[in-house]
């Protein structure tokens, strides 16, 4: 009978990418069945509570700042060998690590590298907005990628970088692309004429990678954070990054993509996008009615739509200048590139969808195209989407975005790391009731190296129901570092069929359900709404001191807090970066944390 043993290190520290690897060590360990390593949040312990792994002995005191660690093995000598492994384990990764000086400060690090204008963060959500706080301090621009950052303090974050000309990008911004660098997950697309500004990671990557294939470019993409067109937080970086993309001479066509703005929001970015004296494409995803196209503003109803618009307002503005069009990037045509290659039970049969997305923007997209075909659940808040009681157990046709934050609290992100999403899979598998399990394979910097290989063993054990069919999303481009035409070949060999595009793989999912009701799967549109007075008449908001092109067209010069992988990233694209070896101050104790800040306001 296999034994559970767990080990508790309180104020023990380890990032994201640490845990996940310590992990995976701990399970291939011999006689180890499977293993756990996360750090003690409420949501990790129901996790492990989830995959069997809670240890009873576990102290209630156990919290966020202490490494919790689990192994399930054959007997009680395997559990003991391989929790004995861990200070060896993480002893030698520190071994491992290069031999040049970090240093322990974001300080520290500005001093060593003053050209470095960037500052990236990924440090657990409670320490975020002391870190972003520290680079606005020492005059930086902020890629905040932690999520679970309190409301009230991004608002503080944002509005004290207006006032100095900065940028927060963020919390929970997943991508962002300056002059030609990406930052956190993002892909390889050539340099061009067209600017994004994104509040959506996987949306951003989804338009760029379109953009990328149809043979043009980005000059560049700035992720806002999904909260920044609430009325509370007023969209001060869209309005910042649309004001700056408007100056920049190598942008001649913008994109704008996010959730529905507040309404007290909209006239005021609608009248600086309409000041930018370019074509600015506006997609804002969700239940709000579209806006009519007026003057230089176009109106795109999915993802593909935007990217559709803005490619063809590029050759228009291309075709007046006299200038060539590029080449399409030509992908090699997928092996099981038509419906007919479903199994036999495919027409009509009926039976449970269970989509497990790592981009919380193709989720939405997904709610948003099926919701009207069949009855849905999610933890994505939605009009006609019923709520899922708990996130760990499906229900009926279920959509999940598994990078939200319940699921991403001292865990890696789903693109980085698919164990839980390899787990859920399997217990999807295992409910007789799902007939399609559709998966979004994320390709670019930041992201696994190898996700395709990561989930066809899952995959290849899925196929061997005759009645179950895997549809996988794969976005990339042909220069990401991954090989897209390899990654499709793993999964389509593993028994998944491969789209590039999300409107076709939802097409393939209907088809699969036998869903009916729509002629296409894409997004419903409301009745247009036009602008009102106060849309036409309010005046662009001026940034009290407008972000210095300079900065965005200088190359990139970056500080790296956090995730050890985004640094690896940003040298891989031969941007000059340094990283902090990091660890929360006071060893993570709130109180002494909120002594040391008031001693530093002194």
């Amino acid at each position: 009978m296999s034994v559970l043993r767990s080990d508790l290190r309180p104020g023990v520290y380890c990032d994201s990418i640490v845990l996940m690897q310590l992990q995976s060590t701990l399970a291939d360990l011999p006689g180890v069945e499977d293993a756990g390593a996360v750090m003690g949040t409420d949501d990790n312990l129901a996790l492990l509570k989830a995959n069997k792994l809670l240890p009873k002995a576990l102290p209630a005191a156990t919290g966020p700042s202490d490494l919790v660690l689990v192994v399930r093995a054959e007997n009680e000598e395997a559990a003991t060998a391989a929790l004995g492994r861990v200070d060896e384990l993480l002893a030698r990764r520190r071994a491992t690590e290069t031999g040049e000086f970090r240093p322990r400060t974001l300080t520290s690090a500005a001093r060593q590298r003053p050209d470095a204008r960037w500052v990236l963060v990924s440090v657990p959500g409670r320490h975020a907005a002391r870190v972003a706080r520290q680079a606005l301090d020492l005059n930086r621009h902020v890629f905040l990628f932690s999520d679970n950052v309190p409301l009230d303090q991004e608002i503080e974050l944002k509005r004290s970088a207006r006032e100095r000309g900065l940028l927060v990008m963020g919390p929970d911004c997943g991508t962002a692309i300056l002059n030609g660098v990406g930052f956190g997950f993002a892909n390889r697309v050539r340099r061009g004429g067209i600017g994004l500004v994104a509040a959506s990671g996987t949306g951003l990557q989804a338009i760029s990678t379109h953009v990328h294939a149809a043979g043009a470019g980005v000059s560049h993409a700035i992720g806002t954070g999904g909260r920044d067109l609430s009325a509370k937080v007023g969209a001060i970086t869209a309005i910042q990054g649309l004001e700056l993309l408007s100056r920049d001479p190598e942008t001649r066509v913008i994109v704008l993509v996010s959730k529905p703005p507040a309404p007290e929001v909209t006239g005021k970015v609608l009248a600086v996008a309409g000041a930018t004296g370019k074509p600015v494409v506006l997609y804002f995803q969700g239940d709000a009615p579209s806006l009519t196209g007026e003057g230089n503003l176009h109106v795109a109803t999915s993802l593909r739509e935007a990217g559709e618009r803005a490619l063809e307002l590029l050759d228009n503005e291309a075709t007046a200048r006299g200038a060539s069009a590029p080449p399409v990037v030509r992908l090699k045509p997928i092996a099981d590139g038509s419906p007919s290659s479903l199994s036999a039970e495919a027409g009509g049969a009926g039976g449970c969808l269970r989509a497990l997305f790592a981009g919380g923007t193709l989720a939405s997209e997904a709610v948003l195209m099926l919701r009207d075909l069949v009855p849905l659940r999610s933890n994505i808040a939605a009009e006609r989407v019923e709520p899922l009681p708990e996130p760990g157990r499906s229900l009926g046709h279920t959509i999940l975005d598994l990078g939200a934050d319940e699921f991403t609290v001292g865990r890696p992100h789903p693109m980085i790391d698919h164990d839980l999403r390899i787990r859920r899979l399997e217990q999807e598998t295992d409910d007789p009731e799902v007939r399609v399990v559709l998966l979004d394979v994320v390709l670019g910097d930041g992201a696994h190296p190898d996700p395709a290989s990561a989930l066809a063993p899952a995959i290849e054990s899925a196929a061997h129901r005759p009645d179950l069919d895997i549809v996988a999303l794969l976005i990339g481009t042909d220069e990401d570092h991954q090989d897209i035409e390899m990654q499709a070949d793993i999964l389509s060999r593993a028994g998944a069929h491969v789209r590039y595009d999300l409107g076709e793989a939802l097409s393939l999912v209907r088809d699969t359900l036998g869903a009916t009701g729509a002629e296409s799967a894409r997004p419903g549109t409301q009745p247009p709404l036009r602008r009102t007075a106060a849309c036409e008449t309010a005046p662009p908001t001026p940034a009290t001191h407008p972000v210095d092109l300079a900065d965005l067209q200088a190359p990139v010069s970056a500080i790296n807090v956090g995730l050890e992988s985004f640094y690896e990233s940003l040298l891989a694209q031969d941007a000059k970066a340094i990283h902090v070896d990091w660890r929360p101050p006071a060893g993570g104790d709130e109180t002494l944390m909120a002594i040391l800040d008031k001693m530093r306001l002194r």
